[in-house]
């Protein structure tokens, strides 16, 4: 036998085997990466800028976006849904690992950022666009929602029926850039309109403690 071919011919098992087994690695890394399934939930609840902080500190939750859901027109901006003409709410979107936080985590954290016993309206901002809701993705988000609220109504810590909805979820509308994250963009502003539209006032007095 050729000694040289051998070798070279050994040499080029060997390759393959190890390419082969590193493949074979690295799919059932992706594999398993797959199974890392994010879900989505969709809350309105006022001005979209108040409402990402508090999701975003939670340990599990991946992203919050604020944008537009609820109305008839499609893209809407900032300047026609503000203008109460759309039938959109502002609402903030979260993904989320329900690996590490639970759905009905973010529905309490939900409810202790809002005044859910008005309508069309939270703090000082008015308008059905400024209404409170709850946007549900699946059978089991509603569920969840509807148990929560009812659970709700009978401890809650204020007076006046719980007028926010629980809807199915339609197209969601990113909002502009310049909305996302605002309360890390303008830090002064922020504090700011949260003080001055009395919101954790309010919150102070509805639930016992400010949001946020």
């Amino acid at each position: 036998m050729d000694w040289t071919v051998w070798i070279i011919a050994t040499a080029r098992a060997l390759a393959v085997a190890t390419t082969v087994a590193a493949a074979g690695a690295a799919g059932a890394q992706a594999s398993q990466a797959g199974k890392t399934s994010y879900e989505k939930a969709t809350f309105a609840g006022g001005c979209f800028w108040c409402m990402e902080p508090p999701f975003d500190k939670l340990p599990g939750v991946i992203s919050t976006t604020s944008g537009y859901m609820g109305g008839q027109q499609r893209n809407p901006t900032y300047q026609e849904v503000s203008a109460g003409g759309t039938g959109h709410a502002e609402v903030v979107q979260v993904v989320y690992d329900p690996a590490r936080v639970s759905y009905e985590k973010l529905l309490e954290v939900f409810w202790h950022n809002i005044d859910p016993t008005v309508k069309d309206r939270q703090f000082c901002d008015v308008g059905s666009q400024y209404r409170t809701a709850i946007f549900y993705h699946t059978e089991e988000q509603k569920r969840l929602a509807e148990s929560a609220k009812a659970a709700l109504e009978k401890s809650k810590p204020f007076s006046g029926p719980i007028v926010t909805p629980i809807v199915a979820a339609g197209d969601f509308w990113p909002a502009e850039e310049y909305h996302q994250d605002y309360y890390k963009k303008n830090p002064l502003r922020y504090r700011y309109y949260r003080t001055a539209c009395g919101r954790d006032s309010r919150l102070q007095e509805i639930w016992g403690r400010e949001g946020g």
